[in-house]
């Protein structure tokens, strides 16, 4: 594919379709490229001498070499048209035609013929189903919408048309302006992670915003977006967040990690502020594109309404902010300059009756602070305050002190002069104060994300082969299932287990047992049978004499309970000292975006109930193996709760790491438990296992 900045500055663009007929798409969209587009405009329509006075072509062959071909021929012709298009040497495309994938049937294979005729002829095509494109540095309008875009340095993308002609109408209302506007479409070609990569490098996008619906490859566009979240900050609506997926899982992690928290996990994990509504997508942005990131996330609010002060205190505690503490000096200046009445700690009320001058003392004062790292300037309209000059004082105040401020002039006609004069600034103003603080929640979110700390996963020295061919076993068993039968694959990819096996005969179970020091734990071994607690196929604390009996007694519960499951035998293993141990679970589910999602929590019978665990998109490192572990509520028991001795959380970090190169060297483990992984004093050790593979990608 050609560099898409070309896709956004062509010199010339082809509108195939093009006519002058009242109330068609062709019409629209020759019509919104003459109203502002610097370039040359090629009408193309068999049926046309002129087009709107533009002269036009009855084909690509006889028309002019174009940078851009704009599509609106119907469905059936969109193929040919495209192979045309190939040949004549043109490199990008937009296909406005519907009637593709979104239809099935004839349109879904209509729609995979596209992706083989860009393929064949490395074409950059946006769409089918697209509104179009927006460029506002060349003034190019190629969509069919009634609004065109403010200039701005917001690039936005969309996966529907319908949000786009909606947010600019709104927008332009706002004065909000965009660099780039995309309308995904069905994302045949091109998708979010092509635009993401190519506003990352254009130094003129400050922030890029989307909605979308769903995300074509979630590795990639991981993989893409944590380096562009490095410089530029992308935020993003998803809809759609229902766990879609967890009816289908048939394990904890399955059931835990759904495709919801995959697009959640995966977003953070990318370094995208993830917006729950358009209003806070364009909160966030405003602030994000015209402010520089605090060095603190400890906020100053100043005010003349004591009401809204306190909605703004709040705000700020609903948020990661904090509530700047004052240093005394701060206090003490304030004291000194305020009336009596007023309020010299944060939030630093200046009464009604405050006029501009005491607004920028305070404020200046504020900034002035080492523990204030932003400020929200929070105001109602009084007859002694003007707002016109109160931007002024705020505007001067953050340019000398070059902290982040954040505005809430509450009011209409009173404020729209100076919410002008304060966005030229770069300064947001909003009319809630808790959609302030959210504007400034965004900046010191997107600080963390550019501070984080990221290493590349440990390669670890593992017996891929070995593991390969005990996963081929799962071709044999029902439901493409392995149990606590198949241990060693763990111990293949170096995660401890206990010493045992499964064995087949009651004397051999006694054998193993004698061989092993103290009493043992006996399961069940039939991968048909997920829960074994629940019909007695554990018997803990056997002793040797006692082996013998106990295996019959399994199996013949595995038999009363399921009698057509397969029952591989019954596995002996050394009893672990729980006493100073921690039960926790490792495991994986693999997301059709994202890839295989690893979930670490609290273990044993309580991981259902409490729910209490983590997920990271594989693969990772250790810090990020590190930061599941801290983001479970229940890591405290870990560190030793209660007088217990501590757990060794390094063996615990190694093992999920290992774990994730399991899962990322075999794309065939679909799920996988661990359930529970031991954490003790010395060691982390898997005492079980249940493993779904896919036999068809081994």
């Amino acid at each position: 594919m050609g560099r898409l900045s070309e896709l956004f500055e062509p010199e010339t663009v082809a509108v195939i379709g093009a006519t002058d007929r009242k109330g068609a798409v062709g019409r629209a969209i020759l019509e919104n490229l003459s109203s502002g587009f610097a370039g040359e405009v090629v009408p193309i329509n068999p049926n046309r001498e002129t087009v709107l006075g533009y002269e036009c072509y009855p084909d690509v062959e006889s028309a002019p070499s174009v940078d851009l071909a704009v599509v609106i021929v119907p469905p059936p012709v969109v193929l040919q048209t495209l192979r045309e298009i190939g040949e004549s040497g043109t490199e990008h495309v937009v296909v406005i035609t519907a009637g593709f994938g979104e239809t099935g049937g004839e349109g879904a294979e209509r729609e995979r013929e596209l992706r083989e005729i860009a393929e064949e002829y490395d074409l950059n095509v946006v769409g089918p189903n697209s509104l179009g494109i927006m460029s506002t540095p060349v003034g190019m309008n190629a969509t069919f919408g009634p609004e065109h875009a403010l200039e701005g340095s917001i690039s936005f993308m969309s996966q529907s048309g319908a949000f786009i002609t909606a947010v600019l109408d709104w927008a332009n209302d706002q004065q909000i302006g965009f660099r780039d506007v995309v309308s995904l479409g069905n994302k045949s070609v091109l998708e979010e992670t092509d635009f993401v990569r190519e506003w990352g490098d254009d130094s003129e996008t400050d922030v890029i915003i989307g909605y979308l619906e769903d995300i074509e490859a979630g590795d990639e566009f991981i993989r893409v977006a944590r380096s562009v979240t490095d410089e530029t900050p992308i935020v993003l609506v998803k809809s759609g967040r229902t766990d879609a997926g967890a009816h289908a899982a048939s394990s904890h992690t399955g059931a835990i990690a759904g495709s919801e928290r995959a697009y959640e996990t995966g977003l953070q994990q990318a370094g995208v502020l993830r917006a729950q509504s358009v209003q806070e997508l364009f909160d966030y942005a405003r602030a994000l594109s015209g402010l520089p990131a605090p060095e603190s996330g400890d906020v100053a609010v100043v005010t003349n309404a004591g009401g809204p002060g306190v909605l703004t205190t709040d705000a700020v505690g609903d948020s990661t902010l904090e509530m700047a503490s004052l240093t005394e000096e701060t206090v003490a200046a304030l004291s000194e300059s305020m009336p009596d009445e007023a309020n010299v700690y944060n939030p630093i009320d200046i009464i009604g009756d405050a006029d501009v001058d005491r607004f920028g003392e305070a404020l200046d004062t504020a900034l002035s602070d080492p523990n204030v790292g932003s400020a929200v300037v929070v105001s109602a309209p009084t007859a002694v305050l003007t707002y016109d000059d109160l931007a002024e004082v705020v505007i001067e105040t953050r340019e000398r002190h070059g902290k982040p401020v954040v505005t809430s002039m509450m009011g209409g006609k009173r404020a729209r002069a100076a919410e002008e004069a304060l966005r030229e600034s770069g300064i947001p103003n909003y009319f809630d104060p808790a959609r302030a603080v959210s504007g400034l929640d965004a900046l010191a979110r997107y600080r963390d994300v550019r501070e984080r700390t990221r290493d590349e996963p440990e390669a670890f020295d593992v017996d891929r082969e070995r593991a390969r061919k005990i996963l081929e076993r799962a071709k044999s068993r029902p439901g493409n299932q392995l149990g606590i039968e198949s241990m060693d694959l763990l111990e293949a990819y170096g995660v401890p287990t206990p010493n045992g096996s499964v064995v087949d005969d009651p004397a051999d179970a006694r054998e193993l047992a004698e061989s092993i020091d103290g009493d043992v734990v006996m399961k069940i071994a039939s991968p048909e049978i997920a829960h074994k607690s629940d019909i007695g196929g554990v018997k803990v604390g056997v002793p040797d004499a006692e082996v013998y009996d106990a295996y019959e007694d399994l199996i013949a519960r595995a038999r009363n309970y399921q009698p057509d499951a397969g029952i591989l035998g019954v596995q002996v293993q050394e009893m672990l000292d729980l006493d100073d141990s921690t039960e926790t679970i490792l495991g994986v589910n693999r997301d059709p975006q994202f890839g295989p999602l690893l979930l670490f929590g609290l273990g044993g019978i309580f991981v259902e109930i409490l729910e209490d665990t983590s997920v990271r998109v594989a693969p990772i490192g250790e810090s990020e193996a590190r930061d599941m572990i801290d983001d479970v509520k229940a890591s405290p028991l870990l560190a030793g709760a209660r007088g217990r001795e501590p757990a060794n959380t390094d063996a615990v970090v190694e093992a999920i790491q290992r774990l994730s190169q399991l899962v990322t060297d075999f794309p065939a483990i679909l799920e996988l438990d661990i359930n529970p992984l031991v954490a003790g004093p010395t060691n982390a050790q898997a005492i079980d296992l249940v493993v779904t593979v896919d036999t068809e990608k081994l």
